[in-house]
């Protein structure tokens, strides 16, 4: 369920999508081991007790070339018994029923500095990394990555500069300690391969694009294939080379497009054995200790094809006759926590992964969908664990109170936005009609959070969120923008509430927490805005401390006027990056001190955190912060903060290829858009009707030479003085839609009603001449000068 709109929580101001699951995600590969089985297999997860020498004997006979590591996982042994394992494997070798391992610095060694790339981690969350390069004879050393406090977050595919000791543990060679991280692999190669007489080659699929790979090992692509490869180096004259590593399918597929995003931004879409085994093996949580709240008349509020509940509230009047008018509100969210223990695999992964990532087609979950989609999901009629927050609001909608409790509750109902919509405006349907009573309470407790709400004024942007519509076969039918009900705002309401009443909780209790944070605007992004809105006919105060209420002063002055929308983009690009952090530094977007993220434990590892930290205050169990978890908040801060922009990333570069794929059949149509980014190569235009980003190219602009002046934004032809900058109101024309790479190209028709310059037309000259300036156009040069291109 959102937890806050558009609007609400910058930029991540991210609307909280809430689509459904998808069909059941691959589970992934399996670990190392596979032949045979292991004992691990035949006695439960878990065992720790280190096997005789003839187990070990045994075991080796059925798993001939196992590694030191696999013999590990098939015996359950961890953390210290590996020390005794490795004496064991030691006699082993004396004997010669186990071949002696060669020193890897004896078949060539690594030097004590080199460059690694970080591999996914093991199924104990141990990271592991491997060379670049590896000249030496037989298979590539282990190598254990030991983090560090104050590392930066590494993840697969990370390429570091690390310091390497020749440590042998049971199952590595070296380990590694960080130097410099250099960043997520730049050379990591995901694009079109094309059949050649010798080999082939490899065109990228991202719109930036504009490298072409010569391919020796094709690994048996075939022409016009998806693939992975991997670089190979470059010729001394001639094209980069590469050799295709994994073949992902036909990229024209329907169901394929976000499957390259995925791949491209390295998002974990499948789950490892060890997880969903885990999984598989929850079970009811036990009642006891837990307040019965089953017989409160809490209801869910989802979109219409949600698969998983994470929230569901009630409201009542208040009966004290000190808070006439008064509400007391429930919000009663799944206990995650008590599924997800620290620590478990469950956790591991759900850390590495931090958020679930949301496609038109499919969602890739945070926790496998046995959990997400049944046991921690809280399904109408079903009883379900939750954490409960009880509060007490007056009635002009401040909170006077609050007190949380771990509970069994169970949902009476699972209704859409649009139904407790009706059902406010009085049309009740067989699932409303017997809830009347409790949604008018909620509707009325919401109109008192909305006056609060407005008394705090935070940020209230009008950004509307685009959603695309598909087909069973994966195909585009639709693209429209979603209606906003009050229904959504009572939720929103409700949930920004509870976390705040989270963040005071555990911070009175001083406990350790996430705090969601968002800064305000730095003072050049504050004054290019201000400027930017002079030269438009408004006005942004200025000498004081700006608060949300003046930027929503100056959203008002251009509300309905031809400014709206790009008074609105302005604002936004102002903003900086919302993110998590355990020290406090207030949310500025939604004008609150404190803030964090409780309510939605099903998608984000943030509130999952703030649930542990709930547990813990309150002495309800054993599942509260573990002392990893404290000494390592930091780290995981930053690790699910980097983990929320990949996934921003991934899923807006799947909505482009979906719309460039609907918009192909309409090339050579027209269309309305704004100017949305202004660059030496030409402009961007977002389009009226659907939402998408299109490049008009500088060719396609006008018959002249075009300066560009890339602070203004604006492009200025030579001759004629033709200018077109960032917000203007333009008609094109579709030249190109290409679904692969999500790109559209544009043709240049009109700007402000006026057409830029053809072969064979009149244009009047630059000078005296010029054409006449309207409104919108005397928002000049100096007016954009420091309003950077945000995209």
């Amino acid at each position: 369920m959102p937890v806050l709109g558009a609007a609400n929580d910058t930029h991540s101001f991210r609307p909280a999508p809430r689509t459904p699951h998808p069909p059941t995600l691959s589970r992934g590969f399996a670990p190392a081991l596979r032949a045979g089985g292991g004992p691990a297999a035949r006695k439960g997860a878990g065992v720790k007790q280190l096997p005789s020498q003839q187990d070990l004997r045994d075991w080796l006979a059925d798993n001939p070339g196992a590694t030191r590591r696999d013999i590990a996982r098939a015996f359950g042994i961890k953390g210290s018994s590996k020390i005794d394992l490795k004496a064991m494997l030691r006699e082993l070798e004396e004997e010669g029923s186990l071949p002696r391992r060669r020193s890897a610095r004896s078949a060539g060694g690594l030097p004590p500095v080199t460059v690694l790339e970080v591999l996914a981690p093991d199924g104990e969350g141990d990271l592991f990394a491997r060379p670049i390069e590896w000249r030496g004879e037989g298979h590539a050393p282990v190598i254990l990555f030991v983090t560090q406090p104050g590392d930066p977050a590494l993840g697969q595919g990370d390429r570091v500069l690390a310091k390497l000791e020749p440590i042998r543990g049971p199952d590595y060679d070296y380990q590694a300690r960080l130097i410099r991280k250099l960043g997520v692999n730049p050379t990591r190669i995901l694009g079109i391969f094309r059949m050649e007489a010798q080999g082939g080659r490899i065109v990228p699929i991202d719109k930036g694009g504009d490298k072409v790979w010569t391919v020796t090992e094709t690994g048996g692509a075939q022409d016009g294939e998806l693939v992975h490869a991997e670089p190979l180096g470059k010729n001394r004259f001639g094209p980069m080379r590469a050799k295709v590593i994994e073949r992902l399918g036909d990229p024209s597929a329907p169901k394929a497009v976000s499957l390259i995003a995925i791949h491209e931004h390295g998002i974990r879409d499948t789950f490892p054995d060890a997880v969903i085994a885990e999984a598989d093996q929850a079970g009811p949580v036990a009642e006891k200790g837990r307040r019965d709240l089953r017989d409160l008349p809490l209801i869910t509020i989802d979109p219409w094809d949600a698969r998983d509940h994470d929230d569901a509230i009630c409201a009542e009047p208040d009966t004290d006759p000190e808070n006439e008018g008064g509400f007391i509100l429930w919000v009663a969210i799944a206990d995650v926590a008590a599924y997800v223990r620290p620590n478990s695999e469950l956790d591991r992964e759900a850390r590495r992964r931090g958020n679930s990532t949301y496609f038109p087609d499919r969602v890739v979950p945070m926790l496998p969908d046995i959990l997400s989609g049944d046991l921690c999901s809280l399904h109408e009629g079903v009883d379900r664990p939750s954490i409960a927050l009880r509060m007490v609001i007056d009635a002009q909608g401040n909170k006077r109170a609050h007190d949380f409790h771990r509970a069994m509750m169970c949902s009476r109902a699972s209704l859409t936005y649009e139904q407790a919509q009706a059902a406010d405006e009085g049309q009740l349907d067989d699932s409303t009609a017997p809830l009347a009573e409790g949604l008018a309470h909620l509707f009325a407790a919401y109109r008192a959070l909305r006056e609060a709400r407005h008394r705090r004024a935070p940020l209230d942007l009008d950004l509307p969120e685009r959603q695309i519509v598909l087909s069973e076969e994966g195909r585009v039918t639709s693209v429209a923008f979603k209606e906003r009900f009050d229904a959504h705002r009572l939720v929103e309401e409700f949930m920004v509430l509870a976390n705040v009443a989270a963040a005071e909780t555990l911070r009175e209790k001083g406990s350790a927490l996430l705090y969601r944070v968002h800064e305000e605007p730095s003072p050049e992004k504050l004054e290019a805005l201000r400027e930017l809105a002079r030269e438009s006919g408004f006005a942004l105060a200025k000498g004081q401390v700006l608060q949300t209420r003046h930027f929503n002063q100056l959203l008002a002055q251009a509300e309905g006027t031809e400014f709206d929308e790009l008074i609105n983009m302005a604002t936004l690009r102002s903003m900086t990056q919302a993110y998590y952090a355990p020290q406090n530094f207030g949310h500025f977007g939604l004008a609150l001190r404190e803030y964090a993220h409780f309510t939605s434990p099903i998608r984000r590892y943030s509130d999952l955190i703030v649930h542990r930290g709930l547990i813990s205050v309150h002495g309800w169990g054993d599942d509260g912060l573990s002392q990893w978890d404290v000494e390592h908040l930091e780290e995981t801060a930053k690790a699910i903060s980097e983990a929320e922009r990949r996934s921003m990333a991934a899923e807006r570069d799947t909505a482009d290829r979906y719309l460039a794929a609907y918009l192909a059949e309409r090339v050579g149509a027209e269309f309305t858009g704004r100017v949305s980014g202004v660059a030496r190569f030409g402009v961007f235009v977002k389009l009226d009707e659907t939402g998408a980003d299109g490049l008009v190219p500088i060719r396609a602009i006008g018959d002249e030479y075009f300066r560009h002046d890339a602070e203004a934004q604006v492009l200025e032809g030579e001759r004629t003085g033709f200018r077109i900058g960032l917000g203007q109101r333009v008609k094109v024309k579709l030249a190109e839609a290409e679904p692969v790479t999500g790109g559209l190209a544009l043709e240049l028709l009109e700007v402000e009603g006026e057409a830029p310059h053809r072969s064979g037309t009149r244009r009047r000259r630059k000078g005296p001449q010029r054409r006449a300036a309207s409104k919108g156009h005397k928002a000049s040069a100096k007016a954009r000068k420091k309003l950077k291109r945000w995209r």
